[in-house]
């Protein structure tokens, strides 16, 4: 039993630091707002704490996107046949490749 708490025990700690973290943040976005925004554009009013929240989600939504995975892991499926490609050529034909792009880019 004591080798599956020490597995989760990670959650313990940062799954309430993470919603903490959001929720921080919403206080960020929220105090940013009604700080500078109201002085400086004219017709823009202070926003609620709820209000900041949907505008986190809504830029998530458009920005960010969803289900993209972690940044950095491998690229993609076209990434990695262009790689596979590029280390099965020969050093001939790898030097004629990077010359022939050099000549593309110019």
């Amino acid at each position: 039993m004591n080798k599956y708490f020490n597995g989760n025990k990670k959650w313990f700690f940062f799954g309430p630091l993470f919603v903490a973290m959001i929720f921080g943040l919403g206080a960020v976005v929220m105090w940013l707002w009604n700080a500078i925004l109201p002085d400086v554009v004219s017709g823009v009013s202070p926003i609620t704490y709820w209000q900041a929240m949907g505008l986190l989600v809504l830029s998530k939504i458009l920005f960010g996107g969803f289900g993209k995975g972690k940044p950095g892991r491998g690229g993609s499926y076209a990434q990695k046949q262009f790689k596979q490609k590029f280390m099965d050529m020969s050093e001939e034909e790898r030097a004629a490749f990077k010359d022939k792009w050099k000549e593309k880019c110019r």
